[in-house]
């Protein structure tokens, strides 16, 4: 057996000689969200809409691999989340599958392997898509669902940061609304439930559900076939395959799609109902709601009105499928709602007519009343099981680490079938106050689990005063969430996949003055959080080869990379509050000094 092999033991993670082992992780890497040729960071609108990429290159060279490892080594990582896409894989067309970016892929997790690290493989996505406002799927996966990306922006079926008028003054954290605007609403649902909700969806003589899923899945598979016959990366550095990365459910459960539903927390500049979603996708004005972020939270800060002008989202009827090669129902009309088709509204007529405001409020198969916490135990569920099916196919010992959705109920599997005793709890979790604000707060902060979980009467409640008492906080919700775990995914190891903060924090005050406290206070509050979860450990969210102090990771504004390459050239002298230095790796990186982990030895 390998020395790197690593098995799931209980609730702990053990290495060969049977010492229980303490995943210190990192995210590597952001720059894996975007293609490398054209070079598309989130700013750059030149060939944005380009359909000839390749990720060869991501996250970093080849020639530059030993740096970057090096360095992380060097910090005291012994554990990799390692980022790609879907886009990656099959971004020419389905079942075209990038070989040059396999190989290059396995010439980077061949290197990664001399410096010892445990990998586990992150099908990553961001509101679905690139081209709706994150990363993730191929641009052809929108047009298989009928809709036009050139469109999104006119219509705001996504707010995308490369088609901003002014990428500069993109909002921060704007890009996380996608996932209650048409593009990303749409997606999800057709993801995890188009049999149901989307019944003429029919692609290839498959509903485009199975049509989606079958891919993204294959997809993986084939990736994962490919480590296998490399023969000297499965087991010994590749440990473990993740799933998809923070699913999100679309419409399913909605009650009322001409509201917004209580459990939408996050409502930033226009903040549109499903329904008047749709009618913007489908060229119509509407006056929404806007939205500001303050210092408790999300605020209405007016309204704005919003006219495409004739302008849809979705393909028009003379949009050719010839380009991949699909084959599209004659049920299913192009140029017209895909939600107006299935009775959902009447497109027919000058004043829309919404016919079935809970569409989505039922299975429609059971009867049965949906919110996430079905979703989760029956879609999500589902889903999971193929996936998990698929990579076990090709590694049939590789630890399955299992995402639910973010800060909800993990499914109930615990004594039940789906009770996989090699497979990780995956979480993720953000100081919401800190990430949204980019200001690390020593006042007062929300205990967000606790709010999520009903715990409170009222919001007020949930504050927090005093950085001992928001230390805490954050400690008593991780604790929650390792709990929660064990009560409902039965005995497995929990282990936090996302945890960061931002270091652009107070526009950027550190970046001008070398002055790092708030973002040492605001890690080690996270670090002290995690020691007292008992969780097994962590990937902290993210290093960014190509991070820099004027565009962060190069993506949607965020800024969250321990290493920028800004430090590297900073003529700010250093202080007593700036960053650790390291001289054999970089220098004035973002790495905040903390407390480390140690694998603990027990008896054979």
């Amino acid at each position: 057996m390998s020395q790197l092999r690593l098995r799931v033991d209980g609730q702990t993670f053990r290495d060969p000689l049977n010492r229980e082992i303490i995943l210190r992780g990192i995210n590597v890497a952001g720059d894996a969200k975007y293609p490398k040729t054209p070079d598309l960071r989130s700013h750059n609108l030149q060939e944005f809409f380009e359909e000839d990429v390749s990720f060869v290159g991501r996250p970093f060279s080849l020639e530059d691999a030993d740096i970057h490892f090096q360095r992380l080594r060097n910090w005291g990582y012994n554990t990799i989340r390692y980022i790609f896409t879907w886009e990656a894989l099959e971004h020419a067309g389905p079942k075209i599958y990038d070989e040059h970016w396999i190989d290059f892929t396995i010439g980077i997790l061949r290197i990664a392997k001399q410096y010892n690290f445990y990998i586990f493989m992150d099908p990553h996505q961001d509101v679905w898509s690139r081209l709706s406002g994150g990363s993730g799927a191929p641009t052809w996966t929108l047009f298989a669902a009928g809709l036009n990306p050139k469109s999104f922006k006119n219509t705001q079926a996504a707010l995308v940061h490369n088609t901003w008028d002014n990428p500069a003054q993109f909002p921060k954290m704007l890009w996380c609304t996608n996932y209650t605007r048409l593009a990303c609403q749409t997606m999800f649902t057709l993801f995890w439930a188009g049999r149901d909700f989307a019944p003429k969806a029919i692609i290839d003589g498959m509903n485009i559900q199975d049509y989606l899923q079958s891919h993204f899945i294959a997809a993986c598979e084939y990736l994962a076939q490919r480590i296998h016959n490399a023969g000297d990366l499965e087991g010994d550095v590749v440990i473990g395959w993740e799933s998809i990365n923070e699913p999100h459910k679309g419409l399913i459960g909605t009650q009322d799609i001409s509201s917004i539903p209580s459990e939408q927390h996050l409502q930033l500049g226009t903040s549109p109902t499903a329904f008047q979603a749709m009618l913007i996708g489908s060229g119509r004005p509407c006056e929404l709601k806007t939205w500001s972020f303050g210092k408790f939270g999300p605020y209405q800060s007016g309204t704005e009105v919003i006219d495409p002008k004739g302008e849809q989202a979705w393909l028009s009827a003379e949009y050719d499928d010839y380009r991949y090669g699909w084959h599209r129902d004659p049920g299913w009309k192009l140029g017209e709602c895909l939600w107006a088709q299935h009775g959902v509204w009447d497109s027919s007529k000058s004043r829309p007519t919404l016919l079935q405001k809970d569409y989505f409020s039922r299975n429609p198969q059971t009867g049965e009343i949906l919110d996430y916490e079905r979703f989760t135990n029956t879609y999500f569920l589902d889903h999971y099981r193929a996936y998990k099916d698929a990579i076990r196919n090709v590694c049939g010992t590789t630890i399955m680490f299992c995402q639910p959705p973010v800060m909800e109920l993990p499914p109930t599997l615990k004594g039940t079938a789906d009770d996989d005793p090699n497979m990780v709890h995956a979480a993720h979790f953000y100081d919401g106050l800190t990430l949204l604000t980019k200001h690390w707060n020593r006042l007062y902060n929300l205990d967000i689990i606790g709010l999520l979980r009903g715990k409170y009467l009222a919001p007020a409640f949930a504050i927090k005063i005093g950085e001992k008492s928001i230390r805490k906080s954050l400690r008593r919700q991780l604790k929650f969430l390792r709990d929660e775990s064990l009560q409902h995914m039965g005995d497995h190891p929990l282990l936090f996949s996302e945890i960061g903060i931002p270091y652009d924090m107070d526009d950027k005050h550190a970046y001008k003055t070398g002055d790092y406290r708030s973002q040492i206070k605001a890690m080690d509050a996270n670090h002290f959080a995690l020691e007292g979860s008992n969780a097994n450990g962590f990937a902290l969210w993210v290093y960014v080869a190509e991070n820099d102090h004027k565009w962060g990771d190069q993506w949607n504004g965020e800024d969250l990379s321990i290493y920028s390459r800004s430090d590297l050239e900073s003529t700010i002298p250093a202080s007593s509050h700036s960053t650790r230095s390291d001289s054999t790796a970089c220098s004035n990186d973002h790495l905040i000094e903390v407390e480390g982990y140690r694998a603990t030895a027990t008896e054979p």
